[in-house]
Order: structure tokens, then sequence, then C-alpha cells
């Protein structure tokens, strides 16, 4: 990769597996780090997270995370391969791994151990719980929906708390974890010092809680399972419709001016019991009867159509293969090809005019088996 990349030059040593760190290095090799992906020989337990599959056989979860990556496969448990590890670490500008609290530094290559030698390296430790007492906590993300508080405001109603269904944490970690691996290497360009960062599952999803989280330290709120709706927005939630499920999320009196106009009834925006937002709240099961009736005259296709002509945010509940045709009939490219890829990748979000993501490697093949080259790059 060229220098011209935004992190064209940057070698990022990748000790990380599953989806939190390499989700965050697979965001830096999009935007031009050259990483090394270092595998036990086994592999990345995500190799076997399947069905689904792709055309060639690998398991989509990996290959969902691990683009524009060379892969490493060495067992740090041999002296040849802890060798290797030390030798990539020692022409790295970045390492991140999300071993537990203390492996690292039982094989050598704890933060403290390799910037002694690299005082510029930045070094950025994932873990599920911190590096403190929670250290020792197992780190997956079902785990941390739960104990963090997500599960308590999610699902159906009261008493039946739910998973969000993608592993959400991690991916929130990932990035909390490229942004704090950015602003490190942003004190380096300055300084010349690298840093430690380090991130943890519960601290993330605390912080990705916002305004259910600022309630609870600003108001003393601690909330509950409210199913669709939101707790100070009204009308924000799913209706139905002649057909299939609709979304409305007001988010002012203007647009629910438009709404109940849009539906015939415009009178509702001057009724007492819905005039603000607040009013709306309060009187949430009344508003939500009265949209309920209005709306069962037409299909959500109809609604969203009518809705987004007069400046009403609302839309169906699309599964996937519906959201990519959404995406791409608004010119967003979802899906982008990558030389060598059994099938295309989601496409990075982020959009640079002078040095956009690329899309060079695909994922890495699987290990070899027993027998063949025990270091091999993909």
């Amino acid at each position: 990769m060229t220098s011209a990349a935004a992190l064209g030059g940057l070698v990022i040593a990748d000790f990380s597996r599953v989806l939190a760190g390499p989700y965050a290095t697979m965001l830096l090799g999009d935007l031009g780090a050259e990483v090394v992906k270092v595998e036990h020989p086994a592999g990345d337990d995500t190799r076997a997270w399947g069905p689904p599959f792709d055309a060639s056989g690998a398991a989509t979860y990996f290959a969902g995370v691990n683009r524009n990556k060379r892969s490493v496969i060495l067992d740090l448990h041999t002296p040849e391969g802890l060798a290797a590890a030390r030798d990539l670490v020692r022409r790295a500008d970045v390492v991140v791994e999300n071993f537990r609290t203390g492996a690292m530094a039982r094989l050598g290559l704890g933060p403290d151990q390799v910037r002694r030698d690299r005082p510029d390296l930045v070094y950025c430790s994932i873990t599920g719980f911190g590096i403190g007492k929670g250290a020792a906590l197992p780190g997956y993300d079902l785990l941390v929906q739960a104990v963090g508080g997500l599960m308590s405001i999610t699902g159906p109603e009261p008493g039946r708390p739910t998973k969000v269904g993608v592993a959400l944490v991690d991916v929130i970690t990932g990035l909390h974890a490229a942004v704090g691996v950015l602003a490190a290497l942003r004190h380096r360009d300055r300084t010349g010092q690298g840093q430690v960062v380090e991130v943890n599952l519960l601290s993330s999803l605390l912080s990705a809680l916002t305004n259910q989280a600022s309630g609870y330290l600003g108001a003393g709120v601690v909330p509950g399972i409210m199913g669709n709706s939101h707790p100070s927005i009204a009308p924000y939630e799913v209706f139905a419709t002649a057909d299939r499920p609709l979304v409305l999320a007001i988010g002012n009196d203007r647009q629910f001016a438009s709404l109940v106009t849009v539906l015939g009834k415009a009178e509702l925006a001057v009724d007492p019991r819905f005039r603000t937002n607040t009013d709306r709240v309060a009187q949430r099961a009344a508003l939500f009867d009265e949209l309920t009736t209005l709306l069962a005259g037409r299909r959500a296709g109809e609604w969203f159509d009518r809705l987004t002509e007069a400046g009403v945010p609302a839309g169906p509940i699309n599964d996937l293969a519906d959201a990519f045709a959404l995406a791409t009939r608004l010119g967003l490219e979802p899906a982008v090809p990558v030389p060598g890829a059994a099938s295309p990748a989601v496409a990075n979000p982020i959009r640079m005019s002078e040095t956009p993501p690329t899309y060079r490697l695909p994922p890495p093949p699987p290990p070899p088996r027993p027998g063949e080259d025990a270091r091999r790059s993909g």
C-alpha cells in the first residue's frame, strides 16, 4: 500500500480474534494500513462459525471482518512462533490484541515489555471488563449485553429481555478501539511518543447507551423495556398498516403536523393532548390508537411514498435484502467487490474525498493443514 492512502505506510500487528479487534483492524486496513493478522495454527475461532458459508466454503462471519489483511500462522507457545511474533512487533506501528489480561505479558509481548525498546509504538488492548478487578471475566458480547444493561431496555415487552440481533457491543468496542488508535497515532505524529490504548466491552456499551445512561446519571431514571416505543419522543415506534409494519420517527412538532395532514386528520396537530412532544409522550397510548386507525387504510409502501414526499420520517421494516436494495437505489454502493474474494463485501461507510477506503485483499485463506508450511501469507 502506498503512502498516498490515509494510513498508508502504517503496519498493524493484529493479534486479535473473533469480532471487536478484527473489526477495528479491518477498518484501519480499509484506510490503507498494512494489517498482518496473527493466527494460531487452528485459526481464528470465527473460521468455524457457520453456516452460512460463501462460495469458497469460508464462513461468512470470518469474511465479514477480515478483508485487507495478510494472515501469518504462528504458534506463540513455540520458540519459533514467538520469535516471529516479536519480529513482527518490532516493525509494527500499532499492536492490537484481545487476549485475556496478562496473556501477552506472559509471552513477553505485553505493552511495557515491547514499548521498552519501541517508545513510539501504539499498543491497543481490548478486554471484556477492563484490566482491573474485571480482568478475569470472559468478554462475550451476549454476556455484556446482559450485565451491561442493554437487554434490560430491549425486548417486546416488560419481562422479556432480548439481545440485539447482531453482536453490537463488539462492533461498538471495535469502533472505539479504532478511534483510540487514530488519536494515539496523531499524538505520535506531534511528539514521537506512542502510548497504550485500552478499551473494554462494558465501558463501550455504557457509553453507547447515551440518552438512557444520561437519564440514569442525571435524573436517577432506571429505564425499562418499552418494546418499539421511545422514552422521550412520540410517535417514534412501529405501527401496523394494511399489509406490513411501518416505522414513524417523528422528532418535532412540525413533522407531527405534516404527518397528521397526510393521514387526513390535520386537527390532531392542535388537539391539546398532542400539541407538543411532551403532550404526546404523556398521551402515548391514545396517540397510538389514533394513528393505528388512520394507517390501516393503506399499504406500508404507499405510506412510505406519501410521507417521505411530505418530509415525514417514515419507512417499512425491511429485511436485509430490502435494505441493500434501498441503499443501492439511493446510490450508496453498499456492496463492493474485493479482488480474489468469493463474494462482495459490505462497503466501509466512511467517505473521503482524497483518500477513500480501498479494497485490496480478500479475507486470508484458512490455516495450512498438518504438513503444510506453518507460516504463510494470505
